[in-house]
C-alpha cells in the first residue's frame, strides 16, 4: 500500500518518479530543483505558507531560492523551522544522508558519512544528531494486548577495560547504562534510558506506557514483582527455558541485539549522554522495517520541521562522542 505522502508527492510533481533506492536518490537529489520541489510538496501539501506568521501570500525569489512573505515581509528557506535551520550544508546532502541513516539496519557512523558525503567528520556528527532528532517518536497511546518488557545495559565490554578498571567496576552492569524495552507484539517498540531497574523505577514506566490489564511478559527479574496487581503477568525463568509456549521474551531480546550490534558494530563509543538519540535511531527502523526504503525516508523527512537543536546543545561542554 503506497504512503500517503508518497501519494501527495507523486500528485504535485507531475508525475516525477521518486527514487526507490540508494543509488537512485543520489542521481535524484543531485538536482537542486527536484531537491526543492520534493521539499517543498512533503512540507506544504496545500500550498507554501510562511513559517513565521502562516500566511498563504508568498513570493519565490528565483536567484536565491528562498521565499518572501507578503504579510510579514520576512524571508525564509525550505530549512526555516526545521532541523536543517542555519545548516550550510546542501539539500542533496542532507536528504541523501537521511536515506543512508533510515535504511542502514546497523547504523551509518559520522566518519563513514563525513567520507560519503564529502564534508568534515565533525559536521556529519551533527548531522546525524539533528536527523535522530526528527526520528524521535512521541505517542500518548498506551500499549496493549501482548506487551513484552525487558531491561539491558548498554556499555563497555569488561574485556575491553584496564585491568584496574575492571576491578574496580566489576564485569556486571556497573558502570554501564540501564535501558528498558517494551514490546507490542505486532507492533512498536518503545525504549527508554532508566537511571536502575529497581522495582519503583520499572513499574512506574510500565505504568506509563501499558494499559492496565494488559498481557505482559517478562523475565524473573525482581525488578517486575507485583506487576500482577495491574496486568496478567507472565513470567518466563531463563534458568530453565526461553520459551514456554506463548510465554517468553524473544521479541524484545532481539531489539537488543539489533541495537547492540548497531551501537558495538558501527558506532563503537556512544557516550550515555547520547545514548537516547540513538535508541530513537534504531526504534525508528525497527518500527518502520516492514515498510519501503522510500516510506521510511518520506516518514522521516516529515518530521523534521517544528525540531531543532544547536552544536552547543549537542555537545554538552565539547563532550563530543561518535
Amino acid at each position: 500500500m503506497t504512503h500517503p505522502a508518497i501519494r501527495v508527492l507523486m500528485l504535485g510533481m507531475a508525475n516525477e518518479t521518486l527514487p526507490k533506492t540508494l543509488l537512485e536518490a543520489i542521481r535524484y537529489f543531485s538536482n537542486p530543483d527536484n531537491c526543492l520541489n520534493f521539499m517543498s510538496e512533503l512540507r506544504w501539501p496545500d500550498g507554501i505558507t510562511c513559517p513565521h506568521c502562516d500566511h498563504a501570500e508568498v513570493m519565490f525569489l528565483k536567484t536565491r531560492r528562498i521565499w518572501k512573505c507578503k504579510s510579514c515581509r520576512k524571508q525564509f528557506s525550505i530549512k526555516t523551522g526545521t532541523v536543517l535551520e542555519d545548516s550550510p550544508i546542501g539539500l542533496d546532502k542532507w536528504l541523501s544522508a537521511i536515506w543512508l541513516i533510515v535504511n542502514a539496519k546497523n547504523g551509518v557512523s559520522s566518519y563513514e558519512l563525513h567520507r560519503s558525503l564529502g564534508i568534515t567528520q565533525k559536521s556529519a556528527w551533527f548531522l546525524s544528531h539533528r536527523i535522530r532528532l526528527a526520528l524521535q517518536a512521541g505517542s500518548f497511546d498506551k500499549l496493549s494486548g501482548e506487551v513484552e518488557v525487558d531491561e539491558t545495559y548498554i556499555g563497555g565490554k569488561a574485556r575491553n577495560m584496564h585491568a584496574s578498571k575492571r576491578k574496580h567496576l566489576g564485569t556486571g552492569g556497573a558502570g554501564k547504562v540501564a535501558v528498558m524495552g517494551l514490546l507490542e507484539r505486532h507492533g512498536e517498540v518503545r525504549t527508554r534510558v532508566v537511571p536502575d531497574t529497581v522495582q519503583e523505577t520499572l513499574r512506574s514506566h510500565i505504568r506509563e506506557q501499558v494499559e492496565a490489564g494488559t498481557s505482559v511478559y517478562t523475565d524473573g527479574h525482581g525488578g517486575y514483582a507485583a506487576l500482577s496487581d495491574e496486568y496478567i503477568h507472565n513470567v518466563i525463568n531463563h534458568a530453565e527455558s526461553y520459551v514456554s509456549g506463548h510465554i517468553h521474551t524473544n521479541g524484545i531480546e532481539n531489539f537488543w541485539s539489533l541495537l547492540k550490534r548497531s551501537i558495538g558494530g558501527t558506532y563503537i563509543s556512544v557516550q550515555p549522554f547520547h545514548l537516547f538519540r540513538y535508541l530513537d535511531e534504531q526504534s525508528f527502523r525497527f518500527n518502520n522495517r516492514r515498510t519501503t526504503d522510500l516510506d521510511r525516508f518520506i516518514k522521516a523527512t516529515q518530521s523534521i520541521t517544528g525540531r531543532r537543536i544547536t552544536f552547543d546543545e549537542l555537545t554538552d561542554n565539547d563532550k563530543v562522542g561518535h
